[in-house]
């Protein structure tokens, strides 16, 4: 159930994203919040160099194993812009981080880049419960979402 805080946060998410894009990368922005409700880390994309590794919930993971306990990485939250791809949430699981919340799902993207005649990816659109267990994940956000896919169309735009 997403509440006043998760939209908070989500928010932030998609600011990211916009920085994200601004800067020439594909928008994702992501924020690491712990059990307490402090945000600990933020990022957005940084693939636009060529390394599509550079997703903002595999640096947001990293964080996490280097400075948190295993126990304090269970009980804190990811938000995203946009669902975990498999290789995020594989992070995610690896970690041992806790909950999970999109704005958008991974579901949604591939249906917007159809639309928008983009290519179909390599990497296959899990969900992250395809990929992760016992990890509670909410999402997608219907009044989220929307602008997500705005950002997603500027910046298909931005590449034609």
């Amino acid at each position: 159930m997403i509440n006043d805080s998760d939209l908070k946060h989500l928010r932030r998410c998609i600011e990211l994203a916009k920085v994200a894009l601004e800067k020439g990368d594909e928008p994702f922005g992501s924020v690491l919040v712990s059990a307490n409700g402090d945000v600990l880390a933020e990022d957005h994309n940084h693939v636009a160099g060529g390394d599509h590794t550079q997703h903002p919930e595999i640096a947001l993971a990293r964080w996490a194993a280097g400075n948190m306990t295993s126990q304090e990485r269970s009980k804190a939250t990811v938000y995203t812009s946009g669902e975990h791809c498999p290789m995020c949430a594989a992070a995610h699981g690896w970690v041992g981080l806790g909950r999970i919340v999109y704005a958008s799902s991974s579901e949604q993207l591939v249906q917007w880049l159809s639309e928008m005649g983009m290519t179909e990816s390599r990497v296959r659109p899990l969900s992250i419960q395809e990929v992760v267990r016992d990890t509670s994940v909410d999402g997608p956000v219907p009044e989220l979402a929307e602008q997500v896919r705005q950002l997603h169309r500027q910046s298909n735009a931005r590449r034609r």
